[in-house]
């Protein structure tokens, strides 16, 4: 199943930042990529299922939070965390 993946103001921004900070902007950018790829075709399967009813996926060194609809194919990127530790 193919997804739209949409960034919320606040995760644009956040994302923003992380870039910026970073000392390796390539790799915040690939990993980025790489989320965004990945929740293209397989968002209702990624991550784990927060109660709340949203997600959380790592590949390092991002984290994403994200919301699913399948009714409507799109994905929503609620944050972005900088995580280069997280197992």
């Amino acid at each position: 199943m193919k997804f739209t993946v949409a960034m919320s103001p606040v995760a644009e921004h956040q994302l923003a930042l992380i870039w910026l900070q970073a000392d390796n902007r390539e790799g915040v950018s690939e990993a980025f990529n790489r989320i965004e790829t990945l929740l293209k075709t397989d968002a209702h399967r990624l991550g784990r299922l927060h109660p709340s009813g949203w997600r959380v996926m790592t590949l390092l060194p991002l984290a994403v939070t994200f919301k699913v609809s399948e009714d409507d194919r799109l994905v929503t990127i609620m944050s972005v965390f900088y995580r280069p530790d997280h197992p």
